[in-house]
């Protein structure tokens, strides 16, 4: 007879031998420890509720301007661009101050390397060529997939602010569209979309819907519509063609920002898969993303047991 533990659940075990050392039995903890899914502390709740003001802040904003946007474009925007200014930034900085308790150091570490890509890109393709895209957030849709929705929009924040205050002042107003983008990324890892490429491409077609309604008051009523080389082009066309400078820069949005995170999310796809599995047992949240292939290993040993005839 083998004696059997009642409290752990496992069954009977085996007796150690005198002159053998115990094995130690694996817990789940020890389990979730070596496969780097350790569960984190619940965040505090003034990390929620920032989070949230945060959420409703930049909503606020954006429905405040489409209710009382002025009538005549160009003439009377001073409340309306400082209005857009303020709520977007007190919109983000609520939520960079929200998402800092739920991200571990070592996300923390990376996030520089991913800034710099997003500037590097951004500044490149978003303002020195006439392509009407922008990839400056492939380092956020990094982050947010390996490290969780507040990873992500943190860094899309830290994005904007570190990119506005040394090179382009311009994308600041912006930031509020990158925490989403960051945050985003993180939810479609969570619910399997960065496990195939085309699942990847159209959460990233999908997450553009509102990254580009977002963006769509800062283009307008701030910037007149002329942001950027290509983007502005297309802007001053749909003009020429006879739509209003709020309705060509929604359609010029939607566009953009639709085919531009299709296109970021793929690229964010192929990276991670590149990365090696040492690498990635290192980010908690990557386990999300692992493509499920199916396991015949277990019936090879089986088919190998059975006795012969």
């Amino acid at each position: 007879m083998t004696p059997t533990d009642t409290h752990s659940g496992q069954g009977s075990v085996t007796a150690a031998d005198p002159g053998k050392t115990p094995k130690h039995r694996t817990t789940k903890a020890s389990q979730q420890h070596r496969a780097g899914t350790h569960t984190r502390p619940a965040p505090p709740l003034w990390s929620t509720l920032a989070l949230t003001a945060g959420a409703a802040v930049i909503a606020g904003t954006y429905l405040w301007v489409l209710t009382s946007q002025p009538a005549t474009l160009g003439a009377d925007l001073g409340n309306t661009t400082l209005g857009v200014m303020v709520g977007y930034l007190l919109g983000a900085a609520l939520i960079a101050a929200g998402t800092l308790p739920r991200i571990p150091r070592s996300v923390l570490a990376l996030m520089p390397v991913m800034i710099a890509l997003n500037i590097a890109t951004g500044q490149i393709v978003g303002t020195m060529t006439p392509i009407p895209l922008y990839l400056d957030s492939l380092g956020t849709v990094i982050i947010g997939v390996i490290a969780g929705p507040a990873a992500g929009a943190l860094t899309g924040i830290l994005t904007n602010v570190l990119w506005g205050v040394t090179i382009n002042p311009t994308v600041i107003a912006f930031t509020a569209g990158s925490a989403f983008i960051g945050a985003a990324a993180g939810w479609a890892a969570r619910l399997g979309g960065f496990r195939r490429i085309w699942w990847a491409v159209i959460a990233g077609a999908v997450a553009g819907i509102p990254t580009g309604l977002i963006a769509t008051p800062v283009t307008a009523f701030i910037y007149g519509g002329g942001l950027g080389v290509g983007t502005g082009s297309l802007v001053a066309a749909l003009q020429g063609a006879g739509s209003s400078m709020l309705e060509a820069a929604t359609i010029q949005g939607l566009g953009s920002d639709v085919a531009d995170k299709a296109i970021i999310f793929a690229l964010a796809f192929l990276v991670i898969a590149a990365l090696p599995k040492r690498l990635r047992s290192r980010f908690p949240f990557t386990e999300h993303s692992m493509v499920r292939r199916r396991n015949t290993s277990s019936a090879e040993p089986a088919r190998a047991a059975a006795p012969s005839h």
